[in-house]
């Protein structure tokens, strides 16, 4: 793709990013077909190839309008144009640097800037996102059928085991996952233990992701360097890894070192950082699973995560481990699509997010299986809301 780009850019870090990456792509057309806002919409603006010619025109010095703003907000950041491209296209990285333009240049109406301000307010921080939960769930038997699938039940914490192991792992408690599901790092904690692996929470918080999303940028590097400074003290008394039990997260923080890469102080230590960060199925992967001696036969639909197989590559790990540990996979149609959660998508586009849930469910549900299991907290809490069967994080049906 040719470019010329304006001079407010065309020196500057993120022009020359920009650039380099408006080069590589040939307008073949490939990521259509992949893209859930494409698929659904139809519109060439809502998939990859027509929101990089809004960003190119934008960068080239055309103004930043409010139709320029709705179509990169309709964007998933699913990143499977990522996976599909042949030139290899950076797509997510290009993504973000238009979304801080846009943002810079284009008014948001007072009532969309009031909810992603609440969003930040709440979501990233454990000690006001439980409360406000736990109130929700209080008053969640008399809610409406509407509000009441918006909420998760209550869910309990089986357990943490507390043997000590010559090997050590750290783990990303978060923020949302530990009062949506507060079972499943302990489940991950319950499973390492039976393979002589003892999993370590530190005092750590938001990955950083929820700001990102909303191009909170440095709001989203406070908390990266929050959790550096949480996690370095273990590093260096020889943690094995960093282990993600949320995709979305460990997606972002394997991402650290790219984001503090100029910050002096922490460029070094983020690169290390994201060098020892592990999804958990990259860990199992390595391990003996079949000695956990799981129940045979329970039939599994696993809905792999954006952040999983597009974000950070790694695919059939979680289905091979299930496959080994004695449960029946049972084929997903379409199964590199969006379930339409993404981070804060579903609740700042309810329609699309709420659509794109509705053809996940029915391909996850159409072999009947008795539970579907995901790797993403915000992934099982979007699902779980309208799913006829149990939606699980994987980990659990193993420490079950």
């Amino acid at each position: 793709m040719q470019t010329a780009l304006a001079d407010f850019i065309k020196d500057t870090e993120h022009g020359r990013e920009a650039e380099a990456i408006l080069r590589t792509c040939v307008h073949c057309g490939f990521c259509t077909a992949t893209c859930p806002t494409y698929q659904l919409l139809g519109d060439e603006l809502d998939g990859p190839r027509g929101r990089i010619y809004l960003m190119k025109q934008l960068l080239e010095g055309q103004a930043a309008t409010a139709t320029t703003q709705r179509h990169l907000d309709r964007c998933l950041t699913c990143r499977s144009c990522e996976t599909t491209c042949p030139s290899g296209v950076q797509y997510g990285r290009l993504l973000d640097i238009g979304r801080e333009l846009v943002e810079e240049r284009v008014a948001r109406p007072l009532s969309e800037r009031v909810v992603r301000r609440a969003l930040r307010f709440v979501i990233p921080h454990r000690a006001r996102f439980g409360p406000l939960l736990k109130l929700g769930q209080w008053v969640r038997p008399v809610m409406p059928a509407s509000l009441k699938r918006m909420v998760p039940a209550p869910a309990p914490e089986r357990g943490w085991p507390q043997n000590d192991h010559p090997r050590a792992m750290l783990v990303l408690q978060g923020c949302v996952q530990p009062a949506i599901a507060p079972d499943i790092n302990a489940a991950a904690a319950r499973v390492l233990d039976r393979l002589g692996i003892r999993l370590v929470a530190a005092d750590d918080g938001c990955c950083g992701a929820m700001s990102h999303h909303v191009t909170a940028t440095a709001e989203a590097l406070g908390f990266m360097r929050h959790n550096i400074d949480a996690w370095w003290p273990h590093i260096e008394n020889g943690a094995e890894a960093i282990v993600m039990t949320a995709s979305g997260c460990g997606s972002t923080v394997k991402e650290y070192g790219y984001y503090l890469r100029h910050d002096q102080a922490y460029a070094d230590k983020a690169a290390r950082v994201s060098a020892l960060t592990r999804d958990l199925s990259e860990v199992l992967r390595d391990e003996p699973v079949e000695k956990l001696a799981v129940a045979a036969g329970q039939r599994v639909a696993f809905h792999s995560p954006c952040s999983l197989q597009h974000g950070q590559g790694v695919k059939g790990v979680v289905e091979a481990i299930l496959d080994r540990a004695g449960f029946a996979l049972i084929p997903v149609p379409d199964a590199h699509l969006c379930c339409g959660s993404a981070g804060t998508y579903s609740i700042l586009q309810r329609d699309i997010g709420a659509r794109l849930q509705r053809n996940k469910l029915q391909a996850l549900q159409s072999g009947r299986p008795d539970v579907v299991a995901t790797a993403n907290i915000g992934c099982l809490a979007h699902l779980q809301g309208d799913a006829m069967v149990p939606v699980k994080h994987w980990v659990e049906l193993l420490a079950e």
